[in-house]
Formats: C-alpha cells, sequence, structure tokens
C-alpha cells in the first residue's frame, strides 16, 4: 500500500491522494485580475493528471495585493464567475480545486518575470503604489510603499474574509492563506522588515498578529467544515530573521484558530537570504512543524521522484508533497508516479489506452 496514493481528510473534505499542485504564478490574468482559458487548461490538465489537490496561482485579495497587473484576483463577483468554470473542470475529473489567497505587500505593482524591463512598474503603465508593514521599499528598483494604518490594516483582513466568502461561491472547496516569500503577511511576520512599533510590530506575538487575524476571519468566513491551509515562509535564511523556531510557535497558533494544515515553504523576505538548494532541502522544515507543533504539514521544495514523496509521507515527515516545477514539466506526473510504486491508479476513460 503507497502512503502517497492514501485519501487525506481535511475536515469535511478528502483528498484522494498526498500529491498536491503548488501555488504557481503565471502572470496571465485577463484586465482586472479575471482568469482566463490559459487558467482552464492549466489548472485543469494537472486535475486530470491525477494530483488530488489543485492549488491556483497567489490569487489577490485586492487590486493593489497583485504582484503584477496580469495577476489573477478574487475581490470582485466578476471574478467568481470567471473562476466558476475553472473549478467546476477540476472538480469533475476528481482533485479538489482550492485558491491561494495573497496580498503582495511591497513587492506589488511589478513586471511579469518575462518582461523586457525590471522592477516597479510607473502609474502610466497601469502599476500602483503598494502598502506594506513601513515605507521601505523591497529593493531600490521596487515602488515605495505606503506604510498600512491600523484602519488598512483592518481592510486587509477584511478584503482575505470576503475574497474567502468568495471563494466558496466560485466552486472552490478549500483556501490557502499565503503568508510566505516576501509578500505582505510575511513581511509583518519577518523582523526583517516589520519595524513598527505599534501593536502589529515589536515582539513575534506583535509581529504574528495580522496573520493570525487573517486566518481567524477567513475561518469564520468559510465555516466549519472548509479547510483552510496556511503557506508560510519557515525561515528567512538571513541573519536576525524569522527561524523555523518561530514558525512552530506561529504554526500552533495558526492550528489554534482554525488553520488545517501548514504548507512550509521558505525564504523571499531578503535578497541576503542563503538557500542550501537541494533535492527536497525544505522537507525537514515541514518535518520539524510537524513534529513539534502537531500540526498537519505540506512539504514543496525539489521534489521530483515518486519514491522520494512516497518516503516523505510514509516516514510522516509530511502529510502531503506540494509539486511546482516537475508539475509544469509533467502535467501526469502522478500517474506515473503510481506506475513505478506499483498503485492500480485509474485515470481519464479516454486514456484507458496508456495504462
Amino acid at each position: 500500500m503507497s502512503s502517497l496514493f492514501t485519501p487525506l481528510a481535511l475536515r469535511a473534505v478528502t483528498l484522494p491522494n498526498r500529491i498536491a499542485m503548488a501555488p504557481m504564478c503565471q502572470y496571465s490574468a485577463g484586465p482586472d485580475g479575471l482568469p482566463t482559458d490559459w487558467h482552464l487548461i492549466h489548472l485543469g490538465s494537472r486535475a486530470v493528471g491525477g494530483a488530488g489537490l489543485i492549488l491556483t496561482e497567489a490569487t489577490a485579495v485586492l487590486p493593489e495585493g497583485r504582484i503584477s497587473p496580469q495577476d489573477t484576483g478574487l475581490w470582485s463577483g466578476a471574478h467568481v464567475d470567471a473562476w466558476r468554470p475553472v473549478t467546476a473542470f477540476v472538480a469533475a475529473h476528481g482533485a479538489v480545486p482550492a485558491v491561494q489567497l495573497a496580498h503582495a505587500g511591497f513587492k506589488a505593482s511589478t513586471y511579469r518575470p518575462w518582461a523586457p524591463e525590471r522592477g516597479g512598474v510607473p502609474d502610466s503603465e497601469g502599476g500602483w503604489t503598494p502598502v506594506a508593514p513601513g515605507s521601505e521599499p523591497f529593493t531600490a528598483d521596487y515602488r515605495t510603499p505606503t506604510s498600512l494604518d491600523e484602519a488598512g490594516i483592518a481592510g486587509v483582513v477584511q478584503a482575505f474574509a470576503a475574497a474567502a466568502e468568495r471563494a466558496l461561491d466560485a466552486g472552490f472547496a478549500a483556501v490557502e492563506i499565503h503568508a510566505a516569500h516576501g509578500y505582505l503577511l510575511n513581511e509583518f511576520l519577518s523582523p526583517l522588515t516589520n519595524h513598527r512599533t505599534d501593536s502589529y510590530g515589536g515582539d513575534r506575538a506583535a509581529r504574528m498578529r495580522l496573520t493570525l487575524e487573517v486566518a481567524r476571519a477567513v475561518r469564520a468566513a468559510v465555516g466549519e467544515d472548509v479547510p483552510v491551509l496556511t503557506r508560510i515562509s519557515a525561515t528567512d535564511w538571513a541573519e536576525g530573521g524569522w527561524t523555523i523556531e518561530d514558525s512552530v510557535v506561529l504554526a500552533g497558533e495558526l492550528a489554534g484558530v482554525g488553520v488545517d494544515l501548514v504548507d512550509a515553504s521558505s525564504g523571499g523576505v531578503s535578497v541576503d537570504q542563503r538557500i542550501p538548494l537541494g533535492p527536497g532541502y525544505q522537507v525537514p522544515l515541514a518535518a520539524q512543524i510537524r513534529r513539534d507543533a502537531g500540526v498537519p504539514t505540506g512539504a514543496v521544495g525539489l521534489i521530483v521522484e515518486p519514491e522520494h514523496a512516497e518516503q516523505i509521507i510514509a516516514s510522516g515527515e509530511a502529510d502531503l508533497v506540494l509539486l511546482g516545477r516537475e508539475l509544469l514539466r509533467d502535467p501526469y506526473w502522478p500517474r506515473r508516479a503510481a506506475a513505478k510504486l506499483g498503485v492500480a491508479y485509474s485515470g481519464p476513460a479516454q486514456y484507458a489506452r496508456a495504462a
């Protein structure tokens, strides 16, 4: 019996296996953050390929929360209508559709990666002024943000909750809060980027306040049956930054306000980070959080081989593996993994000849 292909129950939702498609920005939304046919095919093909959980890219809860003008959003009824065909297709092919709700903070209003330009997009090209814990830009070529006051912070919390409600209306069966990779919630968590002196800055408890308020509001918005995940940067990989020990504490607090699984990524808040890249380099972070906080976790980062993914689940290092680049290379990785692990895994009838 393969551990990787056992179901995973999260509240009233059961994933058919422990393979998830990690959120990956596509920078291909239509005007005003609306998903397009690209998203239907991109996400839908991975559902056909057999992943149990399909997570969207970072989907902004407010227009100014987009990383680029080409990011998807979920701040209006128009977004709900645009996402419905995507979620319906994913669910019809046996996967659980989930949305990653996000706010880019001081990393907002940037050019998408393949644009010839770099850094902040000016207003004249559809950009905007970002918001952040303070007024320092991420780097010199990013736009200078406005520091959020308490009313602005309350607006961010409400925006996450409202987007979570819209997510259910759009057909998503689970939601993930994005608190990683140097985006707004991560900026508040890290001592490298949060230099506030009010009740949202200072010691760790104060720096965690916004993330916990968002998690509490999202849980209230979606009710008791819907799984809520949170992606965190489990370490900043930088001196004086957020640490795995901090993440253990945060994970316990998140579980206490209704988060069901912590998706343990890392880095992104500092240009001084030193990341020890290698196969499964973030798996120990997920394992430590799971062990020390007693919270279900997802492992992500250079997980490529089916045998490695199987071992992560079987050994109890994590409850879920999230694949990013590997699912870009091969949307049908789960089917290939099943064959390698000796699992009788039925795919779409249309593909039966490939069994």
